[in-house]
């Protein structure tokens, strides 16, 4: 049973392809896009290369240098993310501010604090 007074309204919605895609940050069409777009982006990047190269230490052998350096970068971007606007912050801002500094010290300590604490094994 159909409602004789119910009219299809299907044709009065727009498909999803007729929605431009809209961006969050500001677009300047006469201004190219920087790589990376903020600051924030740059230490990211960083605190990455200090990561991989820590890894490769600890595959070395010197797993307990590798874990400190990764440590010291995890506690050098929750400093970068405290001093750093969110705005500028680029993908080191993933929440609060303080909740994204406070995650990045607990672990960047929690690292350093194990890897001071672990006993040498016999044989290593």
């Amino acid at each position: 049973m159909t409602d004789p007074e119910r009219v299809d309204r299907s044709d009065d919605i727009a498909p999803p392809e007729s929605v431009p895609p809209v961006s969050a940050e500001p677009y300047d069409p006469d201004e190219p896009r920087r790589y990376p777009s903020t600051i924030g982006g740059a230490f990211y990047l960083l605190v990455l290369g200090v990561v991989a190269v820590s890894m490769v230490l600890v595959v070395l052998g010197e797993w307990r240098t590798g874990i400190r350096l990764m440590g010291g970068s995890l506690l050098f971007a929750a400093l970068v993310r405290l001093v750093l606007r969110s705005r500028d912050a680029g993908m080191l801002a993933v929440r609060h501010k303080v909740l994204d500094a406070l995650v990045l010290l607990v672990l960047g300590g929690s690292l350093i604090f194990l890897a001071g604490s672990i006993p040498d094994q016999p044989g290593f």
